[in-house]
């Protein structure tokens, strides 16, 4: 569909896998269309709970824990409309795009096998795999590291070989910080920007006075 002339051109959220001792750029991962809604939920730190030392009650542990939800809808209607120009959807419909998402929660085959040598070989230690760092971006406000903690997909459509076409992902993420990461991490690092643009957005929201809450003086 196209869009009318002069129009702003509409950013595209998605994932993007990078090289944490790098930094290069691995794999973007963008959204086909934006979802409407975003879920956002943050868990404070707190250093005391109910009952704890008082002295204690305003004091934080570090960063709140913020998880995202979000679903997205991947559809290869418009390529299929162009087989010509399209002969991947036409021979795999969706698989592919599906495929990278679902690569964000599996180590590397290759990386398995080397595991299982080690562990075969009598390696005492054989240590977890380590993911790419993956962030989450949502505009230039939002670019912040996370990990996929679920992943679930609802195919909707296939073509003659059953390949999908159609389905909707719904996607959760926790947002990774320095307590995660450490300060010294690219991750870490990129969560402190994010935080600080957080703080940034927040002394441009307006204040109002104490009488508009029925309140004279504290």
């Amino acid at each position: 569909m196209s869009s009318f002339p002069g129009s702003p051109r509409l950013l595209k959220g998605g994932l993007v896998e990078v090289d944490p001792e790098t930094a290069a750029v691995l794999r973007v991962i963008a959204l086909q269309y934006n979802p409407d809604t975003l879920t956002r939920t943050l868990q404070v730190q707190a250093t005391a709970g109910d009952g704890g030392d008082r002295s204690q009650a305003l004091r934080l542990r570090g960063a709140g824990v913020e998880t995202i939800k979000l679903e997205a809808e991947i559809d290869a209607t418009e390529q299929l409309d162009d087989p010509a120009g399209n002969p991947t959807a036409v021979a795999l419909g969706i698989h592919p795009q599906l495929a990278a998402l679902e690569a964000l929660v599996h180590p590397r085959a290759d990386a398995l096998q080397a595991n299982d040598a080690l562990a075969a070989s009598g390696v005492l230690e054989v240590l977890p795999l380590e993911a790419p760092l993956t962030l989450f971006v949502w505009s230039r406000q939002r670019v912040v590291p996370v990990r996929v903690t679920d992943l679930s997909v609802t195919e909707e459509a296939f073509d003659v070989a059953l390949n999908p076409i159609r389905a909707k992902v719904s996607l959760g993420l926790r947002v990774l910080s320095v307590d995660d990461l450490g300060f010294r991490h690219r991750g870490g690092t990129l969560f402190m920007a994010y935080l600080r643009t957080k703080e940034a957005l927040a002394g441009r929201a307006a204040s109002v006075p104490l009488s508009q809450l029925g309140v004279e003086s504290l």
